[in-house]
């Protein structure tokens, strides 16, 4: 099956960064939009932001606007969340997901996704 893979999910302090990456097949890559998602205990998933296989356009969610950015490497068929400034209600295991000629945002039916990667911030 294809597969996303997810890292760089861990341990972080309020107000502090990190960035999460998204290895994408190269089978997909080219034609497959890709949305990143979080889901808290006790919460559903929810779409945190994406960026389409076209245009480069991109969407974040009010939540985390003006915090995170979403990035694209087409040379490491990669994909990259960038956090910042963030707050202990930012934790939550975090999961991209990829649909395929589809512009921002896409959703939780989304065809393929990750195992997802824990982020825990601490207040």
């Amino acid at each position: 099956q294809v597969q996303l893979v997810e890292s760089g999910g861990g341990l972080a302090q309020s107000g502090g960064s990190l960035t999460l990456s998204c290895a994408v097949p190269e089978v997909i890559w080219t034609w497959h939009t890709i949305g990143w998602f979080r889901q808290a205990p006790g919460n559903e998933r929810e779409g945190v932001s994406c960026i389409s296989f076209k245009d480069e356009v991109t969407h974040i969610a009010d939540s985390v606007k003006g915090r995170f950015t979403i990035s694209r490497d087409n040379t490491k068929t990669t994909v990259y969340l960038h956090m910042n400034s963030l707050k202990p209600e930012d934790t939550a295991v975090y999961y991209c997901a990829a649909e395929a000629w589809k512009d921002c945002p896409i959703d939780v039916t989304a065809e393929y996704w990750g195992m997802g990667t824990l982020v825990i911030v601490s207040s």
